[in-house]
């Protein structure tokens, strides 16, 4: 009577096994298991219930299996392992990615951090803390957030570090659930610091190549972010490279049989990246009687008609002119070697792969003219807002197109992808939030429901 009466508060969904056939025969018909061993019945108790607690949230998506080891033959209990203290996040999401990252507030070295869960408790914190407060609103690790987890490394902060008693805080408001919070406090990005006193926000910190020591010196006298300086245009600096206008570039190729272009945008990120490289190529090509090619290079943004005229896509662009002549556009020249070593033996670039929309496959390929009208054919809709360049646009085309065959039967759901680089598509993803790439939206009948926030596989949830 005692045992049934304490296995009343265990979830049913909780797996026991008592022979090592059905353990066998669990581990091969399911996909997902947390096992958890006990020496006896009794032990346990309290991981019991809390793995009750976790086979309830994740019904459906995984198993938690339990074995008495006292019980069962030691094919199964190989050894017992002693349980860490864990939560119930924690193992949810653990099961969710097991190859993932460890939580942060699951970190012994977070441990001075204040880990916010919900948006309840940050309003809680800013109301009845005295003390300045620092948050970190972040991202997990294997999101879109690229900064976080060296920030996750250097924000664990001595207690002695802050003698004027400010509150460091932490909280992932990556969750589509958390969208209101992020529009209050301006998160576009991760991670996002703010500084609150007396419950109000005053400053962001912007340094994202900080280090501890310079969260804490920053600290000790908060100021609002401050300007920054005018980048010089790069027409302007020591360049070697040829900087070209609409009213220079023909006569330029035609006194340059052998020219390589950077079509540019100064704002492009792999534009900055690249321009190293190919200031340092300059140098050698530009300044030598014998050299294969010169470089060249025009603002895309300002000069719109060259644009315009060679149909540039995107930047960087390099395209190599042979007699005045649009011979090649490259696509892999990025470094000082890579550009030298190429205009010494110019050769035709492998044909580009076929683009996602070219691809036989389940996935409607909308633009702009036709968005509104086709989500309205069907009562769910997800929709994928990407950039054909973005690494992690890449990453998940695979499998949102395995998850648009999967569900190709069912009537009442479609997958639809935009690629906001293209046309009149960039106004309408701005209209629709898309603020990084790719961002996922889920559509009811053609009206916006939610964001998507879960796994970029199959599988996700």
């Amino acid at each position: 009577m005692v045992w049934m009466v304490w296995m009343r508060e265990f979830s049913p969904l909780t797996e026991r096994i008592t022979d090592h056939k059905d353990f066998r025969k669990l581990l091969r018909t399911r996909t997902n298991v947390l096992v958890i061993y006990t020496k006896t019945d009794k032990c346990g108790e309290a991981q019991l219930k809390l793995l009750s607690e976790v086979a309830l949230a994740m019904k459906g998506l995984g198993t938690i299996a339990w074995v008495n080891c006292g019980q069962v033959s030691w094919l199964v209990c190989v050894s017992v392992f002693a349980h860490p203290s864990v939560s119930l996040s924690s193992l949810v999401a653990f099961l969710m990615d097991p190859t993932g990252d460890p939580l942060w507030e699951e970190n012994p070295e977070a441990k001075d951090i204040t880990h916010i869960g919900t948006e309840e408790d940050l309003r809680q914190l800013l109301k009845k803390e005295e003390r300045p407060i620092f948050i970190m609103f972040y991202a997990p690790c294997k999101s879109s957030c690229r900064h976080c987890p060296f920030f996750q490394t250097c924000f664990p902060l001595k207690p002695e570090s802050f003698p004027f008693l400010q509150v460091l805080a932490g909280m992932n408001v990556h969750p589509a659930e958390f969208d209101g919070l992020k529009q209050e406090y301006n998160i576009k990005a991760y991670p996002t610091f703010c500084y609150f006193e007396k419950g109000k926000f005053l400053y962001n910190y912007e340094n994202y190549d900080a280090t501890a020591k310079d969260i804490v010196d920053w600290m000790k006298s908060p100021l609002p972010p401050q300007p920054e300086v005018p980048e010089v245009p790069w027409p302007e600096t020591d360049s070697a490279v040829h900087h070209l206008t609409n009213d220079t570039f023909d006569t330029f190729l035609d006194e340059h049989p052998f020219a390589l272009v950077m079509f540019y945008a100064p704002w492009c990120g792999h534009c900055k990246k690249m321009k190293p490289e190919y200031d340092e190529a300059a140098k050698l090509l530009n300044k030598d009687n014998d050299s294969p090619g010169v470089l060249a290079a025009v603002d895309a943004t300002v000069h719109r008609a060259l644009g315009e005229r060679y149909n540039i896509p995107g930047f960087p662009t390099l395209k190599y002119f042979e007699n005045g002549e649009d011979k090649y556009t490259l696509a892999d020249l990025r470094t000082k070697d890579e550009i030298t070593e190429w205009l010494d033996n110019p050769q035709a670039p492998p044909p580009p792969e076929p683009s996602w929309e070219d691809k036989p496959s389940s996935v409607i390929h909308l633009r702009a003219e036709n968005f509104h009208e086709a989500l309205k054919k069907k009562k769910h809709t997800l929709v994928m807002f990407y950039a054909p360049w973005c690494p992690h646009s890449k990453e998940a085309i695979p499998h949102f197109t395995a998850a648009a065959e999967v569900l190709k039967e069912d009537r009442k759901v479609s997958f639809a992808a935009v690629d906001c680089t293209e046309g009149h598509n960039s106004d309408m993803c701005g209209q629709e939030g898309v603020e990084a790439y790719p961002t996922f939206n889920c559509y009811n009948y053609g009206k916006f429901a939610e964001k998507y926030s879960g796994e970029r596989r199959v599988s996700g949830k």
